[in-house]
């Protein structure tokens, strides 16, 4: 429970249906003073104060170690590589789907569920499945790619299936104090908005100084950490040059930022590493047609993908797409289903 209307409206929903339901709110950074959204102080208060108003058991666990190894390491790392990652996802594939299902197995319960805007099923064969959430402009399916059969098996998800208008008046009738919560919308362990302060404090090796280029390689002015860069970014660059610019390449080996005209985005393709699938196999061997999202707000668009070497795979999008950022996920699905999905390495024209 991170204390929002989401996770609090789904551990009502399974009280109701007759579970026997444990609160559990992880904590997962420790900075004193500093309120952090789902991780913060705040939150635990609204978490403990919806169970109570519900009636059912409550938890505070302690998952910063965990949590260090593995989100917040792999965030620094990305930076230092001269990547864009996706804290959400990692934090789906290794705290509430890994550490909080074996905190689930030290208290002897069988299922975790989550607030996800997500929907599971089981086919003829007995294989789960996972869809997007039936509240579109809600849908959390994205952040959830790398769950396998195993996971699936024990996760439910109670408020995939409605809408977020429906989620918040279910919250009111049950008067829980969270009805009314605004949604998180920043990363949880950042404090307010702005991810460069937090990394030139934890992570200070990434502060250095470097060269902004334009395309051709001309000199436009500097910058102190390619962490504050991403493929596709147009605010913030520091540069002038009377026509709009965006970020086209983050070069960390050079420790430069090379910027250009919007036409210089597009990519026919990319390539993704740690590919997982749901079903625990590829649908088939070689090129599949699927539809792919390289972003978390993004369509859903045509492409080929070839599956056939390793946790690789090679995607050529029937369209050129723009702003593909290494470090990102691209998740694989057939219209509402999704198939899997992995890190995006690099993307090429």
């Amino acid at each position: 429970m991170s204390g929002g209307v989401d996770s609090s409206v789904a551990a009502a929903i399974l009280h109701g249906q007759g579970y026997r339901v444990r609160g559990s709110h992880m904590k997962l950074v420790h900075l004193d003073g500093v309120d952090h959204g789902c991780c913060g102080p705040q939150a635990e208060t609204d978490a403990a104060a919806v169970a109570d108003v519900v009636g059912f058991e409550f938890e505070v666990v302690d998952m910063s170690s965990v949590f260090d190894r593995t989100v917040l390491a792999d965030f620094y790392a990305e930076h230092r590589a001269g990547r864009t990652p996706n804290p959400c996802v990692r934090c789906n594939e290794h705290i509430k789907f890994r550490a909080f299902l074996d905190r689930a197995d030290e208290l002897g319960f069988d299922l975790v569920a989550t607030g996800h805007y997500a929907r599971t099923w089981t086919d003829a064969q007995g294989r789960w499945h996972l869809g997007r959430g039936l509240d579109r402009s809600k849908d959390q399916s994205y952040v959830l790619h790398m769950l396998g059969q195993d996971q699936l098996a024990r996760s439910l998800f109670p408020v995939g299936g409605q809408t977020k208008a429906e989620t918040r008046a279910h919250a009111e009738r049950l008067g829980l104090p969270v009805a009314r919560k605004p949604d998180s919308q920043e990363v949880c362990f950042v404090p307010g908005t702005d991810h460069g302060a937090f990394l030139a404090e934890h992570a200070p090796d990434l502060v250095r100084r470097g060269a902004v280029v334009s395309s051709d390689g001309a000199r436009l002015g500097e910058h102190d950490g390619t962490f504050r860069y991403t493929i596709g970014q147009r605010r913030g660059l520091g540069v002038s040059t009377g026509r709009r610019e965006y970020v086209v390449e983050v070069d960390v080996t050079a420790n430069r930022v090379v910027v250009g005209p919007e036409e210089l985005l597009g990519r026919r393709g990319l390539v993704a590493e740690r590919v997982s699938w749901i079903a625990g196999v590829p649908p088939s061997t070689g090129p599949v047609e699927v539809e792919v999202r390289v972003r978390y707000a993004g369509d859903a668009v045509p492409a080929v993908v070839d599956v056939s070497g390793g946790d690789g795979a090679r995607v050529e999008f029937r369209t050129p797409q723009r702003a593909i950022a290494p470090g990102q996920s691209v998740v694989f699905s057939r219209g509402d289903e999704v198939l899997g999905g992995g890190v995006i390495r690099e993307a090429f024209r």
